[in-house]
Order: C-alpha cells, then structure tokens, then sequence
C-alpha cells in the first residue's frame, strides 16, 4: 500500500483530496466536525515531513456555480484552529489566483482551494479540469474514503497526472486495511449485522457476504420483506414487493451455506409514522392490519445481543428501526451497545453507514470500538467487492 509514512515529502507541494463535506448551520458554523477532525493527521504528517498542503474538497450539492452556502472558507477558522496555523484560501478551486496562491506556498504552509463541485467538471470526471488541478503541485494524496466510490476529476482522474507521485493519506489507507480484516480473515465466529429501510440498497452486500459470515442479523425496515417473503402478516409495515423473491433466494442461500440467519421474533409495530404514535410489542410475523413496525421488540434485542456478544468478527450497517424518533431507537441502542461489550472481550468490530455511525456517537461508544467508517456508499461497495476508482487509481 502506497504510502505517506515511506515517502520524502521535503520541499514538495502535496494535493491532497480530503472529504471536508461538513454540515453547517445557518450561520455557517459546523455542526458535525468529524470528517476534518479524521483528516488532521495526514495534513500534520505531510507538513513534519518537509512538504507544503493544498487541500481540495467538496462540500454540499450545488445546483450550477458558486454559492455562499457551499462555500469551503466557512471550514477555514476551524481548520486553522485544529493545525494550530494560518490556512490560506484561495476563492476558486483552478485559475490564476489558485496557480499564483499554490507557486508562492512555502514549505510548512497549507492552502485551502474553494469547493470543487462549483465546477460541473469535477462530477463529470473531466480529464482537463483535473490536469488542471494536477498542475499545482508534485505529489497526489487522496484521503477521502467518503468519495472513493466515484470516479470524480479529483478522486480518480487525477491520480493519471501523477503516474509515481500519487498515496493513500491516512484515513484511506485505515478504511481498507479495516474493511480487508474483516472481509479476507475474520475470526470466527463473524456476524453481519444488516439495518435501514431497504433491502434494494444492501442486495449486493448481502450476496457477498453470505459467503463469508456465520451470522447474518437483518433488521430495520428491510426485515419485513424477508418476513413477507415467508409468509407473515406485516401490516402496512415497509416492504419491497419486487424483491420478495430475491428474499427466498437469500434464505434458501443462508441455509445451504450454513449461515443462521436472524430475523427479528417481535416488533414495536405503531398506529401510524409518529414518534407519539400509540404502539404495541408485537409477533414480527403477525403485525395486525393497518399498524406498521418501527423497531424491534424485546425478544429479538436479547437474541441478537447474545450473538453478537458470542461473536469474534462483527460488522454493522444500517439501525434497527426508525432510530431518529426516540421511542423506536431501543433496538438500534441495545445493539450498539452488545457491539461495544464484544469488543471489549476481544472481538473486531467494524461500524459504518450514517445512522450506526450517529447511534454509536450519540451513546458515546465510538472510542469502544475497533473501527467506525467515515464512508456509508463508498464502505458498501468495498464490501459488495467492487473496485472502488479513488483506490484503483492510486493502487494502478
């Protein structure tokens, strides 16, 4: 793996594609800091090591141009504050002032470029916007492991500027040596733990891993078309009628693997999508007309935590129910917390998408475990055993 720690950085100027996409308030004041916070080491190593920083980022969606909200100066005072020095900002991401900001940067010194994407060429993979980008400094480093799925101008295109001069920062190289321990050697017994509304976003993971895994846990609104799918009543609970028959081919698949496959017994179904609904524990497989689940009940929290807790390997995507309405967020806790307590026994555990990222955060037990993903889409593909280009790019 292609990396900072064995390269002279000395009297170079370092690009280095970071995931700075942060959100903000409406005084432009972040709100979330952890996609910077993950990103200071790699920007410290490269300043140690004699070299000089340009940072490039995109932040938000916008439509067509420059606009005040998407704006990358509003990360400047922050950023500044965690490097403890000045960073330079340079009010486009290519042009003159970008070029003369980039030649006049002094070794030990970092220059922030504005967002990336108020330019249509970065989306698009244009080769001339990124040779562009290429042309302000000697060395490519991406560390933006939230992007790496897409083949953007700066996250895949650009590593063809820098056929030698081009690594992986921190972060990327942590994503996949974490990502690699748990899909190429887990320890045994490994449990798969599979959340969020729908199966259609998770059918590709799932087929890969099922080849890999002892346990696969399934629970979130994607459970009730596995439930359906052998013959339960599940209310007006959601359900993906097309893929019915993809979930018997998963449950016939389990079963000639070997694989015990977990579906929550009970639910807490509610009288409609309120936090302040009236709700009622109830069979999984027997929802009663016009009522819908919304997280699981007590007797699949206390069957998945003892798997989880007998586990070796763990690996977690995607709540067990509607986790950001308070009243159905107990499912998605108590597995956060089985995780934590394996981990401490001497499990490996891996968490990645955004609402298991926000539990473990929120219930204060990241530091409990052994990695947490900055990546939701770009971890996904890893593991549905897609070539990601940002990765491809530097490993090629």
């Amino acid at each position: 793996m292609k990396s900072i720690d064995n390269y002279n950085f000395e009297g170079k100027k370092a690009i280095i594609r970071v995931d700075f996409n942060v959100p903000l308030n409406d005084e432009y004041k972040i709100t979330d800091s952890t996609r910077i916070d993950a990103a200071i080491p790699t920007i410290k190593k490269i300043l140690e090591k004699g070299g000089a920083v340009i940072l490039m980022s995109h932040l938000g969606r916008p439509k067509s141009g420059p606009e005040e909200k998407f704006s990358l100066k509003h990360v400047i005072p922050y950023l500044s504050e965690q490097l403890g020095q000045e960073v330079k900002f340079a009010s486009d991401c290519i042009g003159e002032e970008a070029e003369s900001m980039t030649s006049a940067l002094q070794n030990g010194e970092v220059l922030l470029l504005e967002n990336l994407r108020f330019h249509k060429e970065e989306k698009g993979g244009d080769e001339a916007f990124a040779k562009k980008l290429a042309g302000l400094a000697d060395v490519y480093v991406n560390d933006a492991f939230g992007t790496a799925h897409r083949a953007h101008a700066s996250t895949a295109v650009i590593a063809r500027f820098f056929p030698e001069e081009k690594l992986f920062g921190y972060i990327m190289e942590n994503e996949i040596k974490n990502m690699d321990k748990v899909l190429e050697d887990p320890r045994k017994p490994f449990t798969a733990i599979l959340g969020g509304a729908k199966v259609s976003g998770k059918v590709e993971v799932i087929e890969n891993l099922i080849d890999k895994v002892d346990n696969l846990i399934i629970g979130g609104g994607m459970m009730f078309t596995f439930i359906k799918a052998l013959g339960g009543n599940v209310g007006k609970s959601l359900v993906e009628e097309d893929l019915i028959d993809l979930a018997n081919e998963v449950i016939a698949k389990a079963r000639e693997k070997d694989v015990t496959l977990y579906l929550p017994k009970d639910t807490i179904a509610a009288s409609e999508f309120d936090n302040d609904a009236e709700r009622k524990q109830t069979p999984s497989h027997n929802i009663p007309e016009g009522w819908m689940g919304l997280d699981i009940g007590e007797e699949a929290i206390k069957t998945f935590s003892e798997v989880i807790r007998d586990s070796k390997t763990i690996l977690w995507n995607g709540p067990m129910g509607v986790f950001e309405k308070p009243n159905f967020a107990k499912g998605t806790k108590a597995i956060a917390e089985a995780i934590a307590d394996a981990t401490e026994k001497g499990a490996y555990s891996l968490v990645g998408g955004g609402d298991s990222v926000a539990a473990i955060k929120q219930m204060g037990l990241a530091d409990k475990i052994s990695y947490v993903s900055t990546g939701g889409g770009a971890m996904l593909e890893y593991i549905e055993g897609k070539q990601l280009p940002g990765v491809e790019a530097i490993r090629g």
